[in-house]
């Protein structure tokens, strides 16, 4: 026969000062219901932490409070609940600090554990390709050429939006000075400055440099056979494309292309760094690649 499980202990009763700080938000703040009762959890949960440590609630100190974090974190609890838990404490003892109970707010320094950031999205490997190779019939034969090119680098070079647009047709004196990269379709390599002026060479893959190609027999087309820039990537009046005209066009191309996720420059690159990670295991590589002075980015 199962044994029955022991009952929950009841959390110690809150001291006086708690419940007067209690019935002053509620009567000068006007919390909801919700939020109050939010409030006194809390506290009672500080006074049972407080209760362990064998010290009354506003004996606290900074060194305990950060301790009853590192528990919650601990077991699981996450960076921004913890957050609110710490809002509730330090009004708390900001409000006994006003009436003279406590020298000091001891949560006044107290900050939650920062929250991990989510590593940017990823296509699937069928779902790069089909945006790579997606030719919507009946589109300008020159932006379908210009697009195609730019999803091929982004995705089988792995560079960043900056590092696309500011591609020129050719190396340059200026070119260092502005920050401006070039192509080197003989070599098959994609020379670009990235972050902090770093210049890197990337391999061309074939189908980047086809595309490549294909959109520099189109490129020149609209302007009489001679660009007004020297840019490798152009809008419609020969001006050096911008980031923003960069994200919208793909933006347009993955949802022609029948992709559910709007697709997005940095996405491409996230692409291409896990999908070479998962074929080659070469971490070191897929770092230099892509340009990053740390291999923990």
């Amino acid at each position: 026969m199962a044994q029955p499980l022991p009952p929950t202990p009841e959390p110690p009763p809150l001291p006086e000062e708690a419940l007067r700080y209690l019935e002053h938000v509620r009567v000068e703040k006007r919390l909801a219901a919700r939020t109050l009762t939010l409030y006194q959890l809390d506290l009672q949960r500080l006074a049972a932490h407080a209760a362990g440590v064998g010290l009354p609630l506003l004996r606290l100190q900074g060194a305990h409070i950060r301790r009853f974090v590192a528990q919650m974190h601990a077991g699981g609890r996450s960076g921004r609940g913890i957050a609110l838990i710490l809002s509730g404490w330090r009004g708390f003892f900001a409000w006994a600090a006003r009436q003279g109970l406590v020298p000091h707010n001891p949560v006044q320094d107290v900050r939650a554990p920062k929250a991990p950031k989510p590593l940017p999205k990823a296509l699937g490997v069928d779902d790069a390709v089909r945006l790579a190779e997606h030719d919507e019939s009946g589109a300008d034969p020159w932006l379908e050429a210009r697009d195609a090119a730019m999803v091929e680098l982004l995705y089988g070079c792995g560079l960043r939006v900056g590092e696309l647009v500011g591609l020129d047709l050719a190396p340059s004196p200026a070119a260092h000075s502005q920050g401006r990269g070039w192509i080197d379709l003989q070599a098959r390599e994609a020379h670009v400055f990235g972050k902090g002026s770093k210049r890197r060479s990337v391999p061309v893959g074939q189908a980047a440099a086809q595309a490549l190609e294909h959109w520099l027999q189109q490129r020149a087309q609209p302007f009489g056979g001679a660009a007004v820039d020297g840019a490798l990537f152009l809008g419609r009046r020969g001006a050096r494309l911008t980031a923003q005209s960069v994200w919208l066009r793909l933006r347009q191309r993955s949802q022609a292309a029948g992709l559910t996720t709007p697709v997005h420059p940095h996405m491409l690159r996230h692409s291409f760094a896990s999908h070479l990670l998962q074929s080659s295991g070469d971490l070191r590589a897929v770092q230099e690649l892509l340009g990053h002075a740390s291999i923990t980015t």
